[in-house]
Parts: C-alpha cells; sequence; structure tokens
C-alpha cells in the first residue's frame, strides 16, 4: 500500500471513528513527507460551529504545532472532498496537493454532499485551484456513510 494511500486511509478511519461518537463521518490527515503532522474530524455536531470540518480543525492543529500558518510542502488527505470553506483555507494556506477518498457524488444519496455550497457560491468544482485527487482506499461509500460492515483491519 502506497504511503498516500495509508495516509487517506486513516483520514477515513478518523471519520468512521468520529461517526461511532455521534458526530459527522468526516475525517482529515495534514502530512509533511509522508509524516503526519495534524489530524482533524468534523466536529459540527458537539462543538455547533459549522466552521469545524475536520480539514479546517487538521489545518488548525498543523499550523500551530508548526508555528506557522502555511502548509507549503503538505499535502492534505481528507475522507470527502473538501466543500468551498475549506479548500479556500488549504488554498489560502498553501497546502500542495489534497487526496481524498470520496466525492460529492458518494456523498449525495447520504446528505452530505457539499456541490450545493459549490453551487449558490457560484464556483466551479472543475478545474480545482490546487491539486485534487480521488484514491481508492478500499473501504467503501456505504461503510463510511452508510450502514454496511466496517473492514476489520486498520488505518
Amino acid at each position: 500500500m502506497s504511503t498516500d494511500t495509508a495516509l487517506l486511509r486513516r483520514a477515513v478511519h478518523l471519520a468512521h471513528d468520529n461517526r461511532a461518537r455521534g458526530g459527522r463521518p468526516f475525517g482529515a490527515v495534514i502530512a509533511r513527507g509522508g509524516e503526519v503532522i495534524a489530524t482533524g474530524v468534523n466536529d459540527i455536531v458537539h462543538s455547533h460551529d459549522p466552521s469545524t470540518h475536520a480539514e479546517m480543525q487538521a489545518l488548525r492543529a498543523a499550523t500551530r504545532q508548526r508555528a506557522n500558518p502555511s502548509l507549503a510542502g503538505c499535502t492534505v488527505y481528507a475522507s470527502g472532498h473538501p466543500c468551498p470553506m475549506c479548500l479556500a483555507a488549504l488554498v489560502m494556506a498553501g497546502a500542495d496537493r489534497v487526496f481524498y477518498a470520496f466525492d460529492n457524488r458518494d456523498a449525495a444519496p447520504y446528505g452530505l454532499s457539499s456541490e450545493g455550497a459549490y453551487q449558490r457560491l457560484r464556483l466551479p468544482l472543475d478545474p480545482p485551484p490546487l491539486p485534487l485527487q480521488r484514491l481508492a482506499t478500499g473501504i467503501g461509500v456505504e461503510q463510511l456513510y452508510g450502514d454496511a460492515p466496517w473492514p476489520t483491519d486498520g488505518p
């Protein structure tokens, strides 16, 4: 398994664990050179703060840990396609690229797509403002967002 796949699987596992705790099923990992700098999960349910998306939480933790507002040289691994707010923050922080496991079409049947926000803001999803790449993790969308059994292997 590649380092990128392993780190993305970790983000998906964070999302799964967050859902099991009653949160929304989103997780993010920020790494530099394959080394994890920070992680985050969507905390909207518990914090009542609509800006506490997984990518935002990871970005905040990473920039605090680095004592630097820049994510230059960093890669973001997100369980889902970043919403406009998260994508804008990652662009502003200078992240190099984003890998994600599930896109808005995957999330739509579960009411978790951010495509509507892109449309309301009149922001096209293509071309992306930084490299965005979907990467298979071997975990199905129905396992994270639905009720299919979770794989027994670790992140």
